[in-house]
């Protein structure tokens, strides 16, 4: 039996989904702003109201741990500049991704762009995987629509990971408080 790229790609991203579907279906409002230590990258709401990410363009040493709420509007930034990409749409900047607030918005917004994604890739032949591809590396590092759907997949992964782990923590520290 014979799987095409997009079939496997496809099946990689629906696998990658159900798991963050188990972790979305189970979280709080009071989820998203939880700070797990005392170095973290969260959201922030800004006097007019929207949301703005922590962020540094030097990753910084060491690391800040993300939240919830900063992890689903990472996802939804670079989600939505990959989809421009693939779209051919000019990609946005990294503030124009407006982060919908804690709790369900943000995670009816990331449903959304699931769906906008699965319409995008539905709309690729074998032929578009080779195509070349400038994101999210360097336009000239010989890479393509297939290297840049499966950075999808494993950068979602890692996500969703990172989201559980937390959520598990915090589930656990309530526990037993």
């Amino acid at each position: 039996m014979s799987t095409s790229r997009s079939e496997l790609l496809r099946w990689q991203f629906d696998l990658v989904w159900s798991l963050f579907e188990y972790h979305l279906e189970r979280l709080h409002e009071e989820d998203f702003l939880w700070e797990p230590s005392a170095l973290c990258w969260t959201m922030r709401e800004d006097p007019a109201g929207g949301w703005v990410a922590d962020w540094a363009d030097t990753e910084p040493d060491p690391i800040p741990v993300p939240t919830i709420g900063w992890l689903t509007w990472h996802i939804g930034w670079w989600w939505s500049v990959a989809i421009d990409h693939l779209r051919q749409r000019a990609p946005r900047e990294r503030t124009d991704i407006a982060w919908p607030g804690p709790g369900d918005s943000t995670i009816e917004w990331l449903r959304h762009l699931r769906q906008e994604w699965l319409d995008t890739l539905s709309e690729l032949d074998d032929a578009d995987f080779d195509l070349p591809s400038g994101y999210p590396w360097p336009a000239d590092a010989g890479l393509t629509v297939a290297h840049l759907v499966g950075w999808v997949d494993a950068e979602l992964m890692k996500n969703v990971a990172e989201i559980g782990q937390l959520r598990l923590q915090r589930a656990a520290r309530d526990a037993v408080s």
